[in-house]
């Protein structure tokens, strides 16, 4: 018999006008979110939900990895993700995500490099975010450490 896990994350987001929110969640600090400068009426220096989305592949990769890593064996001296998400305007007239790149730098002192080619996949295959996404989601490892697991797509 198999048990099933079900997961809620509750958030509440509170318009304080204009183009300005601010997003709660039990047992977190707030975090102001509002349109982007890109956009008409945006609010420099303030996180965007373009920013947050970036934000969660990227973060959702990088502990995916760490996760992965650790119940391989793997152990990490660093870890750095950067992620960059790309938005165009479509034919259709309406603004949208067409693809998100994660740069993903980490080091090791593991030398093989088919283990952390396993990991890598690993990790994109087990992305929950990257998973509820409809953009594709681009891996590319980079890196002295794992020069031999380098991908870009």
């Amino acid at each position: 018999m198999s048990v099933v896990k079900a997961f809620r994350f509750p958030v509440a987001v509170h318009w304080r006008g204009g183009r300005l929110t601010l997003a709660s969640a039990p047992g977190k600090g707030p975090l102001e979110i509002a349109t982007p400068p890109e956009f008409k009426g945006g609010v420099a220096g303030v996180w965007s939900p373009e920013d947050l989305l970036v934000a969660s592949a990227a973060s959702c990769f990088a502990v995916t990895l760490a996760a992965v890593a650790e119940r391989s064996g793997v152990e990490l001296e660093t870890l750095e993700v950067a992620g960059l998400g790309h938005v165009e305007r479509g034919s259709e007239g309406r603004f949208r995500f067409v693809a998100i790149e994660l740069t993903v730098e980490f080091e090791t002192e593991t030398d093989n490099p088919d283990e952390l080619e396993r990991v890598v996949r690993e990790s994109e295959r087990l992305c929950i975010v990257s998973l509820a996404l409809d953009v594709p989601v681009h891996v590319r490892v980079v890196g002295s450490a794992v020069a031999a697991v380098g991908r870009s797509e």
